[in-house]
């Protein structure tokens, strides 16, 4: 091939013009201050819109937070939470974020959090589909969506993303999420392979993904609840073996009264325990508001307080809504109901308390910092909404795992394992029914020389792991194990 000085003085252009644009990000996003945080910021922080749709006024709201240690060579991941219809500013404030909020009366005051995410990665949380979080749009119906249209919008979204921050095309890139972004996770990833077979511009540098907790598949999700409430000691032996006899195994779809009887008798022995984390209090309104870990009034032995303990160093939320349905009943085809809607706009809501997000993003200061549009514009901020109208059409995420990690992209589906919502006995079950080779047999991982969980490794670059002492969501009540098990996959390395 002949040396052409033209083409080659254009290459140098565009490479040198493309360094240029790659040396800064959009100006107009750079977060200079975070009220109620008085120190200096670890690294840089940016945030604000992109339109996915410009007819429609359709806008998702991001917020991205550098690495605190090499941003330039650091994987990006993108974060999602659940619902659907819950924010990604759940994981911000409650989970990995660069910051503990501690409850003040007024606004909250910001702490760095030593098991931030960030200090391993670029993160970009973002509020999906339109009408959550601070996402919204022009027209309400983008409001009605499903699970095929919140894909192809966050695809949208990256693709556009990359263009305003384009030096960080070449970092590896992940998507991660918890609870129902068990279905957001994969069908999104399953949008990039897509887009990459497709030659869209410009190109993602995606390595695979993680799930937390995540929702699945109807039958694995729905008949994972007995057999972990009896291996957790909350239902007798006798009362499983007779559930277990009359249902022939099908938890989830009872086909007879008998079946169905014993199942409300399983329920109702569960009744009262905190779904999200059955070693945490569970919170039905002020009579009961003073229950606390370690006090008299806990009938938990010390045993298993001493196992829910975490090293945050401020309160985990003892109250936590918006990412859990009720007992036996996993996400099916059609329309999925709100959390809001499912408790009738009940005034106490079971094990609930969001204030401190709350309070912290609908402060207009804070709003206009964080270049989120006032509340005038975007709404109210809620941690998970009834604004929106969700169908899930996507059904069982089990053909999508498959694929993905068929072709070779890495997963890692994670359980805090003390979780009613999601339990990991239906993670266990369904990633082992892909039938993929074990190897690395099951085993314990170790955070400071502590056990700290269970990990089998298969072919295809799948792993499930298993939190010790963990409830739903896993960066919450295990940070520090957290990030250990989040920086060694991301890595590469042995958890």
């Amino acid at each position: 091939m002949y040396w052409n000085p033209f083409l080659h003085r254009y290459n140098f252009f565009s490479t040198l013009a493309f360094i240029l644009l790659a040396q800064s990000a959009p100006e107009d996003a750079l977060v200079t201050s975070v009220p109620g945080f008085d120190g200096t910021l670890p690294s840089k922080h940016y945030a604000g819109y992109v339109t996915v749709d410009k007819n429609h006024g359709k806008k998702l709201y991001y917020y991205y937070v550098l690495s605190e240690r090499n941003p330039s060579q650091d994987p990006v991941v993108l974060w999602l939470n659940g619902g659907p219809g819950c924010s990604s500013f759940d994981g911000f404030v409650y989970e990995h974020g660069p910051f503990n909020f501690e409850k003040t009366g007024s606004l909250p005051k910001l702490h760095l959090n030593p098991y931030a995410w960030t200090k391993v990665s670029n993160m970009i949380y973002l509020d999906s589909p339109a009408g959550v979080g601070m996402s919204y749009s022009g027209n309400k119906s983008d409001y009605t969506t499903m699970d095929t249209k919140t894909a192809l919008d966050s695809h949208k979204f990256l693709l556009e993303w990359f263009k305003l921050y384009p030096e960080y095309l070449s970092n590896s890139f992940f998507i991660a999420g918890e609870s129902y972004a068990g279905v957001y996770v994969p069908m999104l990833s399953n949008e990039v392979v897509k887009g990459l077979d497709a030659g869209d511009k410009p190109t993602l540098n995606f390595k695979g993904y993680m799930v937390g907790n995540g929702v699945t598949d109807d039958v694995f999700d729905g008949n994972a609840l007995v057999p972990f409430a009896h291996g957790m000691g909350l239902i007798s032996d006798e009362l499983y073996q007779e559930v277990t006899t009359e249902c022939n195994g099908n938890y989830y779809n009872p086909a007879n009264d008998n079946c169905e009887s014993k199942l409300q008798k399983v329920d109702q022995d569960l009744d009262g325990i905190n779904i999200y984390d059955i070693l945490e209090p569970c919170y039905h309104g002020d009579s009961s508001s003073k229950i606390r870990l370690g006090t008299s009034e806990s009938n938990l032995p010390e045993s298993f307080r001493r196992l829910g303990e975490t090293e945050r160093p401020l309160p985990v939320r003892t109250r936590m809504f918006g990412r859990a349905w009720p007992f036996r009943a996993p996400v099916k085809a059609g329309y999925v109901p709100s959390w809001p809607e499912l408790l009738n706009s009940a005034e106490n809501v079971p094990c609930t308390d969001d204030e401190v997000a709350t309070v912290w993003l609908n402060n207009e200061a804070v709003r206009k910092a964080i270049h989120a549009d006032p509340i005038s514009m975007a709404g109210d901020w809620e941690l998970c909404t009834d604004k929106i109208r969700y169908y899930h059409d996507a059904g069982s995420m089990i053909p999508y795992h498959k694929n993905l990690t068929a072709r070779g992209y890495r997963a890692l589906i994670f359980s805090g394992d003390h979780d009613m919502c999601v339990p990991f006995t239906g993670s266990e079950a369904w990633t082992r029914s892909l039938g993929y080779k074990v190897i690395d047999e099951w085993r314990h991982w170790l955070v400071d020389g502590q056990v700290s969980g269970f990990i089998q490794g298969y072919d295809n670059n799948l792993t499930f792991l298993t939190v010790k002492g963990s409830g739903h969501t896993v960066p919450e009540y295990k940070p520090k194990e957290g990030l250990a098990l989040y920086s060694r996959w991301l890595e590469g390395k042995t958890i």
